[in-house]
């Protein structure tokens, strides 16, 4: 999701774009683009230069959000909030790692996709992932008209 919010400004993004500057397989991103779909996080565009896009303004997507979405969690406890995590029974300390995955939660809530895309560190890694990755046609075309190397028609 970060980095489509990255490169919203580019149109609808491939999986496959994603995946290779990543690193992340394709097949896993599928499943979590169609969770991510289901809850209306991201919009899909069919046909040649389709892809992903976000649904709402990266301003309006925090990350809890987005981990909620695909059923992930940021639980800290060694049971996974079964309270089963000593011989059956509950511990000691599965209430003190339950409160810790619980503001670890309301941390994320308040992050938005926005506040990731303008810190100054992750815009470096991004720029680096770029360079890295070979443009598709239409990367290429976005990035001539974003240079401005072609013409552009405006009648």
């Amino acid at each position: 999701m970060l980095d489509l919010a990255i490169h919203s400004d580019r149109g609808p993004i491939s999986l496959a774009d994603i995946s290779q500057r990543q690193e992340i397989s394709l097949s896993y991103l599928e499943q979590l683009f169609a969770k991510l779909r289901k809850n209306a996080l991201v919009s899909s565009v069919r046909g040649p230069g389709g892809g992903y896009k976000l649904q709402r303004d990266s301003e309006a997507i925090f990350i809890a959000e987005i981990i909620d979405a695909v059923n992930e969690s940021v639980d800290t406890t060694k049971c996974q909030g079964a309270g089963n995590c000593q011989g059956g029974k509950t511990c000691l300390t599965h209430y003190l790692w339950e409160d810790l995955s619980e503001q670890i939660h309301g941390f994320l809530q308040n992050i938005s996709l926005a506040d990731l895309v303008a810190r100054n560190e992750i815009k470096r890694i991004a720029e680096i992932q770029d360079r890295k990755q070979p443009l598709t046609a239409q990367g290429v075309a976005l990035k001539a008209l974003a240079d401005r190397q072609i013409p552009v028609n405006t009648s």
